[in-house]
């Protein structure tokens, strides 16, 4: 059909364009908008902060200002694009008011999304606090949810939110992330906790923990957003079986920094504040099976000694 009879060729250039929105455009979505930079993709962002629009631009990314807590700057979202990553996260510990378990910023969306044509597909970054304490078991997707902590019970609220989207003919995907890591990320490594000499649990009370570097975690993203399944859960993780301390252990060798001290539970509890406690109270370790088999991520960071090393796997 010639371009001036066809609805799309008629379009603008960049309408014509695959039309992609990130929510949440941090480091993890920096990453993935320089892994996704193609002349077949329309990238946008939305940003609460003007002062970002030159960054973003710089990164082939559009800017949109918007607000997940202010719904009436959302209604520009309906009906433009075809895919949207979400990787903002849930209100954080005094912006709830009493119904603390809520995420409302997962609901405006969810309703902006509504008012016109939806999007094809959407990506939801979770958390893998939803499962609470596993007591270091192995845990598939299929597990049910056991949220302990409020910031827990807000990131199950907002997968919520989203499965009901996709009820709508969204294909949405949600996936659970662990802690993210990265060379090259701020905060990304633990050096600065090591330096402090913050404590760990001794072997006897320590808990397993699961990672993830961050460039890996941007392609997991992207490759949900073409492959992932309709109302589909996905756990995101490299192959690294270790439990906390060992990990610090290993860290503080790799940097050439003290080991950190090993403390038992009650200590800890007298120590440490009551956030960190929690991620200490948690022991689970992720079967991440579909990431690989039908997401068809291969990790550049296999490990979080090659993570660390900024030594990535040969292909």
């Amino acid at each position: 059909m010639p371009s001036n009879q066809s609805p799309l060729g008629a379009l603008p250039a960049r309408f014509r364009r695959m039309r992609v929105l990130v929510i949440g455009c941090g480091d993890v979505g920096m990453r993935a908008a320089r892994q996704l930079k193609s002349s077949r993709v329309s990238l946008s962002a939305l940003t609460t902060s003007a002062e970002r629009s030159p960054a973003l631009r710089a990164a082939g990314v559009r800017p949109l200002l918007g607000n997940l807590d202010d719904k009436a700057t959302l209604s520009r979202l309906a009906g433009v694009f075809q895919r949207v990553l979400y990787l903002a996260p849930p209100p954080g510990e005094g912006e709830t008011g009493p119904q603390w378990w809520r995420d409302v910023r997962s609901e405006n969306l969810g309703r902006a999304l509504r008012l016109r044509a939806l999007p094809d597909a959407l990506v939801y970054a979770s958390t893998t606090g939803v499962y609470g304490d596993c007591e270091g078991v192995w845990v598939n997707e299929t597990r049910t949810v056991a949220p302990a902590t409020p910031r827990a019970h807000r990131r199950v609220n907002a997968e919520r939110a989203m499965r009901h989207l996709g009820r709508s003919g969204v294909r949405v995907s949600i996936l659970r992330v662990p802690g993210i890591y990265g060379l090259d990320r701020p905060s990304g490594t633990p050096v600065a906790r090591l330096q402090r000499g913050t404590p760990v649990l001794k072997e006897r009370d320590d808990v397993y923990t699961n990672h993830i570097q961050a460039d890996d975690l941007a392609a997991a993203c992207l490759a949900a957003l073409w492959r992932g399944k309709a109302q589909r859960v996905y756990n995101v993780r490299d192959e690294t079986d270790m439990k906390m301390g060992d990990y610090f252990d290993m860290a503080a060798d790799l940097f050439g920094l003290p080991r950190p001290p090993r403390v038992a539970r009650d200590a800890a509890r007298d120590q440490l504040p009551v956030t960190l406690l929690s991620f200490m109270s948690e022991s689970r370790r992720l079967e991440a099976r579909r990431m690989h088999d039908e997401l068809r991520v291969r990790l550049r960071y296999p490990t979080v000694v090659q993570g660390l090393r900024g030594d990535p796997a040969r292909r």
